[in-house]
């Protein structure tokens, strides 16, 4: 499980804080069973809110990917909305040259 990003848990504390204040003070709720619930409350917004600020936006956006394996390759661009798939990240030389494979392609790295 990921964990909460900063966004995430600031939205969430904030949400909780200020609507359990809220909502007691508009319900003036003075038994335990109560406040219970409105803390309850409080707490599933407020975890709501956090979901929901973690959920990517969709819209149309451009992705624009540059190959650091041969500067005067075109960049690759795929766009959200034209139902292409999405390039993340650089284009391998394999693809950039047709789908030759180099014969480095199985070395190892030099780090160990």
């Amino acid at each position: 499980m990921p964990r909460p990003t900063t966004a995430q848990v600031a939205y969430g504390s904030l949400t909780v804080v200020l609507s359990t204040f809220a909502i007691l003070l508009l319900t003036d709720a003075s038994s335990g069973a109560g406040v219970v619930a409105v803390a309850a409350a409080g707490l599933v917004l407020g975890l709501a809110v956090a979901a929901a600020v973690a959920t990517p936006r969709r819209g149309p956006s451009t992705t624009v990917a540059y190959s650091s394996a041969s500067s005067t390759a075109a960049p690759a661009v795929s766009t959200a909305s034209s139902g292409s798939t999405r390039t993340h990240g650089p284009v391998p030389r394999a693809r950039l040259r047709g789908g030759a494979v180099e014969p480095r392609v199985g070395e190892h790295s030099l780090r160990r």
